[in-house]
């Protein structure tokens, strides 16, 4: 699903990036320039941002 339309990026962008290391919201403007023209797009990348690191935060917990 397109997050952006203005740049192009989709969650599936998102979820790579966080599993690479990217874990706030100005780190994936500074990858990525979400938010940087039309600013519609913000709400959506909290949230997929924030799923992933729950996600990934339940994935590597240990026992």
């Amino acid at each position: 699903m397109y997050v952006c339309l203005c740049k192009g990026i989709t969650d599936q962008d998102i979820k790579e990036a966080v599993y690479n290391g990217v874990d706030t919201i100005k780190d994936l403007k500074n990858k990525f320039a979400v938010g940087s023209q039309c600013g519609g797009c913000i709400s959506v990348v909290k949230q997929v941002l924030n799923k992933e690191l729950a996600d990934n935060a339940r994935y590597y917990q240990v026992a």
